[in-house]
């Protein structure tokens, strides 16, 4: 599944990737995350996040990477978790752009693949359920951001 967007956030670029690549801040602005812990600063970190699918609720734990990082304009992140029965591969880019008032341009893609009983079972539920969550997500990075 491919995801795309872009984000206005009214401060400077230097802040909005000091909090992107926060990955505690991050986790506060993410639906469903239960616990992050950093394992190696700025490359590598574990989380816990539950994902509901319709009446079914899965829990996945994985490990994330930075596997590319220019700062303050552009980031990539791969990320490997598991559920019973069930896996997934993440792999997100964000390109962070200056623009006139001072602001930021948030643009970002992100490649999701799914595997095991819940990519069958929730198919057709994922692309609303993934449009819900990343809009959730960046309404609360942007907040969380202006208000600095």
């Amino acid at each position: 599944m491919h995801l795309q967007g872009s984000t206005l956030i009214n401060a400077p670029r230097p802040t909005v990737w000091k909090f992107l690549t926060d990955v505690q801040a991050v986790a506060q602005c993410a639906p469903g995350v239960e616990s992050v812990e950093v394992i190696e600063p700025n490359k590598k970190f574990r989380a816990t996040a539950s994902v509901g699918f319709g009446s079914i609720k899965v829990k996945f734990s994985g490990d994330g990477e930075w596997v590319e990082m220019d700062e303050p304009s552009r980031a990539v992140v791969k990320g490997h978790g598991k559920a019973p029965g069930s896996a997934a591969d993440v792999t997100a880019e964000m390109i962070l752009s200056e623009i006139s008032d001072g602001g930021t341009e948030m643009k970002w893609t992100a490649e999701v693949n799914i595997m095991g009983s819940i990519a069958s079972i929730a198919s057709r539920m994922m692309g609303t359920v993934a449009q819900k969550l990343t809009g959730e997500f960046f309404n609360n990075v942007k907040q969380k951001i202006e208000k600095k």
